[in-house]
C-alpha cells in the first residue's frame, strides 16, 4: 500500500476498520498528543468512512474546552494528561459525533514538558461507549518511557487503536 505511515500502524487500523464493520459499530477519537495519527491511520484504509466518522484534534487546552466541552476546571485541577482529561475528551467526541464509541488520547511527547508526576513518555487514554454510564471511567494511564517524540507517538496511536476494537 502506498503509505507515508508505519506499516504497523496502518495494519492495526485496517483490524479496527475491519472489526468495527463487521460488529456494525461507528468510531472517533479526540487526539492531543498525536495530533491526528490516528485518525490519519483510520483514513488510509479505502472505506474507512463507514465506520470512521468524526476526529477531534485538540491540542491546547481552549481546543478542548471549546471543542469537546471538557471542563477548565478539569484542566486546572487534574491538568491536560490526567484521567479526568482523557475522559471528559471521549465523552465530548462522543458526544460531538454519530459513533458509537469514541477514544481519547492526551499525553506528553516531548522532548520537553514533562514533570516528574507526568515524565516524557506519559499518555493517558479513555474509551467512551454511546448509552454508557458517565460515572463508568474507562481510562488508562501508560509510561511509554522516553521513545523520542516520534516513538511515544506511534505507541500511543497503536494503544488507541486497540481500544478501538469491538
Amino acid at each position: 500500500m502506498d503509505t507515508l505511515l508505519p506499516e504497523e500502524l496502518v495494519a492495526a487500523a485496517r483490524h479496527v476498520i475491519e472489526a468495527n464493520r463487521a460488529a456494525g459499530r461507528t468510531i472517533s477519537v479526540a487526539e492531543s498528543c498525536t495530533g491526528g495519527l490516528v485518525a490519519a491511520a483510520l483514513t488510509e484504509i479505502p472505506g474507512s468512512s463507514d465506520v470512521f466518522g468524526a476526529s477531534f484534534v485538540t491540542y491546547s487546552n481552549r481546543a478542548k474546552t471549546d471543542l469537546l466541552k471538557v471542563s477548565t476546571d478539569v484542566l486546572e485541577t487534574f491538568g491536560a494528561v490526567s484521567i479526568a482529561t482523557a475522559w471528559s475528551m471521549a465523552q465530548g467526541a462522543l458526544a460531538n459525533s454519530h459513533a458509537d464509541v469514541a477514544v481519547a488520547i492526551t499525553g506528553v511527547a516531548g522532548p520537553g514538558g514533562g514533570t516528574a508526576k507526568k515524565p516524557v513518555g506519559t499518555v493517558v487514554f479513555a474509551c467512551a461507549t454511546k448509552g454508557g454510564d458517565p460515572s463508568d471511567v474507562h481510562a488508562d494511564r501508560r509510561d511509554f518511557g522516553d521513545l523520542g517524540r516520534g516513538g511515544i507517538r506511534l505507541q500511543a496511536a497503536l494503544v488507541a487503536l486497540e481500544l478501538l476494537l469491538p
